[in-house]
């Protein structure tokens, strides 16, 4: 990973790699700063949205920014449906778990969308010390699992996984954040992670365009491709697994449904 500001020029890989990575060590640096609870919460939130908007503003002037934090109160420089590159990011996924240390499941993403597709990104696992991003495409190793592994909310798992599991023999795995989910699938920690249920254009962006440049099979749960920078930026559900698993899984859902 590039060391400075300095180092990043056009690359929009490496920008990205490197504000993920910045703001998860900001946030590291919050995390051990005595606060807890909603406090804690709040402050990892707003150091981190505060600095992913510093360095893309700074870097990408001309870009637009969807975050979670700028939806919510803060609106980005640019329109960014008349804007043909928009910086989707989630400054810290995951804020149950950020709170309650020493969690390492949560997760900063950031991605670039630009004319329609998702063209460069990055997820941050501060906790993990580990950044994957289109910079350096991870590699899946091959599955040491047994059993598909099909990893779900450790809070509110979806009974139609469960349902699934039991379908294909498979086992779950409890965890936190989307972005951690998501990437235990790159890790080979999982082998599918499969929702339903409610999530915005953030919670996925970056943590897609990492796991298809890694080549896992990406989509919605019926089978169709998953589109961002949207005029509603709810994106409900997403299947990031193992190519081999996706007709199986898909499959099991047009049947059974996510009910």
């Amino acid at each position: 990973m590039t060391d400075s500001a300095a180092d990043i020029g056009a690359d929009d890989h490496e920008l990205a790699a490197w504000a993920a990575a910045s703001a998860g060590e900001l946030l590291l640096d919050v995390r051990e700063s005595g606060l807890a609870g909603r406090e804690l919460k709040d402050a990892g939130d707003l150091a981190a949205h505060e600095l992913l908007m510093k360095l893309l503003a700074e870097h990408r002037p001309d870009d637009a920014v969807l975050s979670e934090e700028a939806h919510r109160g803060t609106a980005s420089a640019h329109d960014r449906l008349e804007t043909p590159r928009v910086w989707i990011i989630d400054p810290l996924d995951g804020t149950r778990e950020y709170s309650e240390p020493p969690r390492e499941d949560w997760a900063v993403h950031v991605a670039l969308w630009e004319r329609g597709k998702l063209v460069a990104g990055a997820v941050a696992l501060p906790a993990m010390g580990v950044t994957l991003d289109t910079a350096r495409p991870p590699e899946v190793p091959p599955a040491t699992g047994t059993r598909p592994r099909l990893v779900v909310s450790r809070t509110r798992p979806p009974a139609f996984v469960e349902a699934l599991a039991r379908e294909i023999d498979g086992e779950l795995v409890p965890m936190g954040s989307a972005g951690a989910k998501a990437m235990s699938v790159v890790r080979d920690v999982s082998d599918a992670y499969v929702h339903a249920g409610g999530q915005y254009e953030w919670d996925s962006a970056a943590p897609v365009v990492v796991a298809r440049a890694a080549g896992l099979h990406t989509s919605r749960v019926d089978g169709s491709p998953l589109r961002y920078n949207q005029n509603d930026v709810l994106l409900p559900d997403l299947v990031i697994c193992r190519p081999e698993l996706a007709e199986p899984i898909l499959a099991f859902i047009r049947e059974h449904g996510t009910d």
